[in-house]
């Protein structure tokens, strides 16, 4: 397994990492299996796993913590996430100061544990001041609970107004963002968010890197009846179209040929930019574990970057495409 530093910070997370958020508290994986697959991320040196209240209504967080809980603690890196409604009250949501202290800890009591590596603030939320989420998150640091603290979907200017706002006030700032990043979802990336966290050494780890399945092969001729897009009609909706199906196939002779899985390739492909510490996976198989776990070993040259820019086609206009 490949470490990379967490932005410019001295914490180092697994280039692969383990989410929970499609195949953890909701039932969709039993739990046996379950524990086969953390237990099987965490031997094969992935130490990141990443977590949000709202995954299972805090049943992601209870399953994993369970199993996590068997290794030694400064092992791992734990983060979990606030934002989403986790109940019908009015102030159970968001980034408000209030939300933000009750949150911390009832995901700590979920995962058993005294503290969490990365506290991630899920969405901007526009009800409620930067300044006093920035505070929330700064005085959580100080008080143990939050060693470092991120963003998720969070636009270029909200980084860089929570950026200054710490550093005008003396603040910990933000150390890290979450955006979604593939082959097929690129442009907030490479020409709105990579100028922004890389002179301020914000580090990046990305969801759904392999576009919900899609790069991986399995909907080359259709939609399995077990898989994700059968079950989530939106996500077909947003990824399966006939010229990205036809990308993912042309894309199969250069995995071939580097002996490698589709998969494989994309995740190295995201992992070529310096600036994402992590592509965070999901699995609800231990073969889908072994399989991503080995992207992070795939170096890529650049004569095989410029094939897959020939495949992808899609390379926003920026001076870091």
């Amino acid at each position: 397994m490949q470490y990379r530093r967490l932005g410019k910070a001295g914490m180092k997370v697994s280039a692969v990492s383990l989410g929970g958020w499609i195949n953890f508290g909701e039932g969709k994986v039993p739990d046996d299996e379950a524990r086969r697959i953390v237990e099987r991320a965490y031997e094969l040196g992935i130490n990141y796993f990443d977590l949000a209240d709202i995954y299972g209504k805090g049943g992601a967080e209870r399953q994993m913590g369970e199993i996590l809980r068997q290794f030694p603690r400064h092992t791992l890196v734990i983060a979990t996430k606030v934002f989403w409604p986790m109940s019908d009250d009015v102030n159970d949501r968001g980034l408000s100061r209030k939300h933000i202290m009750e949150s911390i800890d009832k995901s700590l009591q979920r995962l058993g544990t005294d503290y969490v590596d990365i506290y991630f603030c899920h969405r901007p939320d526009p009800e409620t001041p930067i300044e006093e989420t920035v505070r929330a998150m700064d005085d959580l640091i100080h008080q143990g609970k939050v060693l470092y603290w991120g963003t998720s979907e969070w636009s270029a200017a909200q980084i860089v107004e929570a950026y200054e706002i710490c550093e005008r006030y003396n603040l910990y700032k933000p150390q890290v963002e979450q955006p979604q990043y593939s082959m097929l979802w690129r442009e907030n990336v490479e020409k709105h968010l990579l100028p922004v966290v890389e002179p301020r050494g914000i580090g990046l780890v990305v969801w759904s890197p392999l576009a919900m399945g899609m790069l991986t092969g399995k909907y080359d001729e259709g939609i399995p009846a077990d898989s994700r897009f059968a079950r989530e009609p939106w996500a077909a909706e947003r990824y399966l179209t006939e010229e990205n199906r036809e990308k993912v196939r042309r894309l199969k002779r250069i995995a071939d040929e580097l002996g490698i899985t589709r998969a494989q390739l994309a995740l190295a492909w995201v992992l070529r930019l310096n600036a994402v510490s992590s592509v965070i996976t999901g699995a609800t198989k231990v073969s889908q574990v072994e399989d991503n776990a080995r992207a992070a070993d795939v170096v890529l040259t650049d004569d095989v970057l410029a094939e897959i820019e020939a495949i992808l086609g899609n390379a926003p206009t920026s001076e870091h495409a």
